[in-house]
């Protein structure tokens, strides 16, 4: 149980942040972004009339593939929230570590993915990933000095 007027912490609310990060990535997922990002063709290397052969068709089923995808950046974003609000908050060992390999599964993963694609956003996912990893060199910042 929580001490009664427990602080948020600084990395805490750096984790929090990336929550709130991560569910606007979702939400940008479920809908806004297009089924096919120039960047998409041009990791593909399809031609126009490739393109045009199976664009509609593939668009169609990728639509469905970020709405869910969407859905989960969305769902990690509030966990991380939920997590920062608790026993990160607490500075619990384990919250240190799921959060660890949350963030490595989650951003860092895709922060990595969008660098070998050569995505158009990978400096802004890249970014996304240090705050999170910034949560975790807070907190053990934090646990050295308490």
């Amino acid at each position: 149980m929580r001490k009664a007027g427990a602080r948020w912490t600084f990395s805490s609310l750096l984790l929090a942040g990336s929550g709130v990060l991560l569910i606007g990535v979702g939400l940008y997922f479920l809908f806004v972004r297009p089924s096919l990002l120039p960047e998409d063709v041009r990791f593909m290397k399809l031609s126009p009339a490739e393109l045009q052969l199976v664009g509609g068709r593939l668009g169609s089923w990728l639509v469905h593939v970020f709405r869910v995808m969407g859905g989960y950046i969305a769902a990690t974003g509030v966990l991380a929230i939920s997590l920062a609000a608790t026993s990160f908050r607490d500075h619990h060992p384990l919250a240190a570590a799921g959060a660890t390999v949350a963030g490595a599964a989650s951003i860092g993963w895709m922060a990595a993915v969008n660098f070998v694609i050569d995505s158009d956003f990978k400096w802004v996912l890249l970014g996304m990933a240090l705050v999170w990893a910034f949560n975790l060199a807070a907190f053990a910042w934090e646990a050295v000095r308490s």
